[in-house]
């Protein structure tokens, strides 16, 4: 049976971790625009992979359900990734909340449900996670295992507590790593893993609204203060938790950011 890679969110992250971990697979190019995932399959096609495209809202139950039904009718499922979501400067808290933490905790519960055994699986969040403030133990354990239907209502993600669009950003990214250390235990069950990515400014057409938005100036400081001095790019996004060399992986989150958060929390300390 042929091996089948997802990729929901078919921009330059997803496209690049997929061209490096799909060889030989049938991939699924899913995205909110049926446009975006045709032009990304234009590309992997003609760099030989075999494609199909889809068009998929993660916020969608209904449409996830269709997602996952089309990828297993292709073959047996061993890799998703997972980069879809929006970011501050594009869409309202409450949009933010739907598409970046409960279409994550959707993902996460419909294609554990079908993953084989020895997949693997990355969820694409980002370093505003680890800016946030700790949360309690409580609110940890709340965003990690809180059924997915029931996110949505929980007392620390209501209007009156989620004020703007970056807090609800952050607590998104910060969700989904919760939600992904937990789902490592429900997908160990299936001999299947799943981690998280927290990168940095990746030069993706996402960072690129972000830079020309009303949050530019700052990120382009976070950029001049890193130890790395500049932004990533998608390709340096890792493959390597989706190889035979990442087996042990399993449940973490890797933040990758050229050394911004560290700067953020101790630059002016030394």
């Amino acid at each position: 049976m042929k091996e089948v890679t997802v990729v929901i969110g078919a921009g330059s992250i997803g496209q690049a971790i997929a061209r490096r971990v799909s060889a030989g697979q049938h991939v699924v190019l899913a995205d909110l625009r049926q446009d975006t995932a045709e032009a990304a399959a234009k590309v992997l096609s003609d760099a030989g992979f075999e494609v199909t495209t889809a068009q998929v809202d993660v916020a969608s139950r209904e449409s996830v359900v269709a997602l996952v039904a089309l990828a297993a009718g292709l073959g047996e499922i061993t890799k998703v990734i997972h980069a879809a979501g929006v970011s501050p400067s594009q869409a309202s808290p409450a949009t933010i909340l739907r598409v970046d933490l409960y279409g994550t905790a959707l993902v996460l519960e419909l294609f554990g449900e079908v993953i084989a055994k020895g997949g693997s699986a990355i969820v694409i969040a980002s370093q505003s996670g680890h800016r946030l403030p700790a949360l309690s133990a409580e609110q940890n354990k709340a965003l990690a295992l809180t059924a997915t239907e029931a996110l949505l209502a929980l007392p620390m993600l209501q209007p009156a507590q989620v004020t703007d669009s970056l807090h609800a950003y952050q607590l998104s990214k910060r969700g989904n790593a919760l939600r992904v250390a937990a789902q490592a235990v429900r997908w160990g069950k299936r001999g299947a893993r799943v981690n998280t990515i927290s990168p940095g400014i990746i030069f993706t057409p996402l960072a690129r609204d972000e830079l020309s938005g009303p949050r530019g100036d700052g990120y382009r400081r976070m950029i001049e203060s890193s130890a790395a001095k500049r932004g990533g790019t998608p390709d340096e996004v890792a493959a390597l938790l989706m190889g035979p060399e990442g087996t042990f992986i399993t449940g973490s989150d890797f933040l990758m950011d050229g050394g911004v958060t560290a700067h953020y929390w101790y630059g002016d300390d030394q």
